[in-house]
């Protein structure tokens, strides 16, 4: 409780509540009501204290800034639960609260899909461009396009699919090389962070994780001074021209992010832009304890249900 309440009134720190994890096994929830009891059973353990709440308070009276998804393998009605925290955040009224989710790289996410496909208005998605052949490793300096570093499609999705036009993505690293596969050192990282500053969703960076971090000594440092820096100079891919789109839940815009330098949106590139996204096709999923990704693996990378791609080394992902 004292060391949330002290991040955010003392260091200025926004601290989220991540949901799931690599050991999360429960599988979601048995109905739409059953999940949204449950968000109402998370806000009143987590969020503004309600003397008439009988709820017991893990955290006492210390408030989060918001909830995180860390979704590894598909679960069931998340979406009613994430929409139902959405509600009661934007309906709190005395501070700003943020949802955010954590999905991997390779577009779309199969764990979180049934929360990004429109249904859930997100502030930020910190997309993890790691364990898989569209990580940061695969971007290619000065290439005029990039064929496996997919950070433009998540700029399409947040253009075109996502309920919040605002949204902002953040670029997903590990924080060293026993963080995940895929580790790119910070000098190397300047010219993808350059790249991706060319798109208007780009939020800035998401490390993983604090440990690893704090055993690398001037990542940070590298990090931050590669944001600081101008973007590339060739532009973005331009977007065609937004069609009509039916009417839905007004979403708050994206938060703005201590120490990125994305540039914020125009009004037209905020528009539902028309975009042609990738599927994937049953025959394209691996199965349990296939390759899925890895340093020159260039395979299919993600798995059937209701396995998820894990890391063994740089060299070699598995679905398990």
């Amino acid at each position: 409780r004292e060391d949330i309440s002290v991040c955010q009134s003392v260091h200025n720190t926004t601290v989220l509540l991540s949901i799931g994890g690599s050991t999360y096994t429960e599988g979601g929830f048995e109905s739409p009501s059953a999940a949204e009891a449950a968000a109402d059973r998370m806000w009143a353990m987590f969020g503004p204290v309600d003397a008439g709440s009988a709820v017991d308070r893990p955290f006492g009276s210390a408030v989060v800034d918001g909830f995180d998804f860390d979704l590894e393998s598909t679960t069931r009605n998340t979406a009613p639960f994430a929409r139902r925290l959405r509600s009661l955040m934007d309906a709190a009224g005395e501070k700003r609260y943020y949802l955010s989710a954590a999905p991997q790289c390779p577009y779309p996410d199969e764990a979180d899909d049934d929360m990004l496909a429109g249904a859930v208005g997100f502030d930020f998605v910190m997309v993890q461009f790691y364990n898989n052949p569209c990580g940061v490793q695969s971007f290619v300096a000065g290439a005029p396009a990039q064929d496996a570093f997919d950070f433009s499609t998540w700029h399409q999705w947040a253009r075109s699919v996502s309920l919040n036009g605002g949204v902002r993505v953040l670029l997903g690293i590990p924080a060293n090389a026993g963080a995940g596969a895929g580790y790119v050192s910070g000098s190397d990282l300047a010219p993808v962070i350059s790249y991706c500053k060319q798109y208007s969703s780009f939020g800035g960076v998401m490390m993983w994780d604090m440990s690893q971090l704090y055993a690398n000594p001037g990542f940070l440092d590298a990090v931050a001074a590669d944001l600081s820096a101008g973007p590339a100079t060739s532009a973005a891919p331009a977007t065609s021209a937004a069609p009509a789109t039916s009417a839905g839940p007004a979403t708050p815009t994206a938060p703005a992010i201590t120490g990125t330098a994305g540039a914020a949106a125009s009004a037209a590139d905020r528009g539902n832009a028309s975009y042609v996204l990738p599927s994937i096709s049953s025959a394209a999923l691996v199965p349990q304890w296939g390759q899925c990704g890895g340093i020159g693996y260039d395979g299919p990378t993600r798995c059937r249900r209701p396995y998820t791609c894990v890391a063994n080394s740089e060299w070699w992902s598995q679905c398990e």
